[in-house]
């Protein structure tokens, strides 16, 4: 039988007809669909899909994405009730990449917690001199209302999207890991007593998960574009902010969301194994800064 020849490479034999013109299509010109193969015309004609950034009616598969506004809120309400500003659980949470000695008069001190004791003075320990949990617990801690606030109407916006494609597990993984991706930049960079908190970092991460997705399906980028622009803005501006956590945070959420989305399929089950060799790595990175910039 006659094999008809490809309608864009007339020299090449073409088996396989486009789903949407039935033109035939060689295999350098076939476009897989959701539905069979499509040629290059068809697929460039067809309206570009969008990925929107909107808040969403709750959903069942947003479950993760509550629990952990409302393990921040509850955080949030523990510093209140405890003193607020002045509260003991932002020393004891808090992110502080070395640690630092307090004085009476407000100054600090920067040294080991042997020579603070010696001038009789309490150590506030940071992640390089013990308080490793910082570079977690950080994530979960804010203390003004205007930040828990924001921080929190991103996570409702961003989550339960997130969530939904990726399921609970692998969802969790991204904003956790991307929480470690944070804190590693911010023990590389921050000065050694400076505290840092709040969730911006792993909220970043989900930024960077929502490109990644854009990507892999060629959507339209400039929702994404524009709502990372004004947040990128948004750290430079204001006083205080951790660029270094924002960019760790959208670095990891990139790596960990590329994991899942790309790997091959029949590979699978290797996904779960790179994903906590990543995380090994990270915690490596972790121990290394505090050794070299801080032992």
């Amino acid at each position: 039988m006659d094999v008809p020849a490809c309608y864009r490479h007339p020299n090449r034999p073409a088996r396989i007809v486009c789903q949407r013109c039935e033109r035939p299509i060689c295999p350098d010109c076939m476009v897989q669909g959701s539905v069979g193969f499509h040629c290059p015309e068809c697929v460039k004609a067809a309206p570009q899909r969008t990925m929107k950034l909107k808040a969403r009616r709750l959903q069942p598969q947003a479950l993760t994405s509550v629990v952990i506004v409302a393990v921040n809120v509850a955080v949030w309400l523990a510093v209140l009730l405890t003193g607020w500003g002045e509260s003991r659980l932002i020393d004891v949470l808090a992110l502080t990449p070395h640690g630092f000695c307090p004085t009476g008069d407000g100054y600090l001190v920067l040294t080991s917690p042997a020579g603070c004791a010696a001038e009789g003075l309490q150590w506030q320990a940071g992640v390089a001199t013990g308080a490793f949990w910082q570079v977690l617990s950080s994530e979960f801690l804010h203390v003004q209302p205007w930040h828990i606030l924001f921080n929190m109407m991103a996570l409702f916006v961003l989550g339960p999207q997130v969530e939904a494609l990726f399921g609970r597990a692998r969802f969790l993984a991204m904003y956790l890991f991307s929480g470690l991706t944070a804190s590693t930049l911010v023990m590389a960079l921050a000065p050694g007593y400076q505290a840092t908190l709040g969730a911006s970092g792993a909220i970043f991460g989900l930024m960077g998960a929502f490109l990644v997705l854009a990507l892999k399906r060629k959507a339209d980028l400039r929702g994404i574009l524009i709502w990372l622009g004004l947040n990128a803005a948004f750290t430079f501006m204001v006083p205080n902010v951790s660029w270094e956590g924002h960019l760790g945070g959208f670095l990891g959420g990139v790596a960990i969301t590329a994991l899942m989305a790309y790997l091959p399929r029949p590979r699978r089950k290797l996904e779960w194994p790179l994903a906590a060799l990543l995380t090994v790595l990270v915690l490596a990175a972790i121990v290394g800064i505090s050794i070299v910039r801080f032992g």
